[in-house]
């Protein structure tokens, strides 16, 4: 594998991973004590937390882009046929 498709490999990792993490621990406005700005949507989040869950997501890309990159080297993908 070149850096090009290992490249391409982790982002498509990082964009399944990062929308598999989304909903980890949210908390809607209308489920919480202080529903915070007057006016808001209350499907909204109280705390989205994005930073932990972009580490989270490229934590967990990096591993199955490692995993990806192994197993096409090894030869048990072949996407050259």
């Amino acid at each position: 594998m070149n850096i090009v498709s290992v490249v391409i490999v982790f982002l498509l990792w990082w964009w399944v991973a990062f929308m598999a993490v989304l909903p980890l621990g949210v908390e809607a406005r209308w489920e919480a004590e202080d529903d915070g700005v007057k006016g808001a949507d209350p499907g909204a989040p109280t705390s989205p937390r994005i930073k932990q869950k972009m580490w989270l997501a490229t934590k967990v890309a990096l591993v199955l882009t490692a995993i990806t990159a192994a197993l096409i080297m090894a030869g048990l993908f072949n996407f050259r046929e």
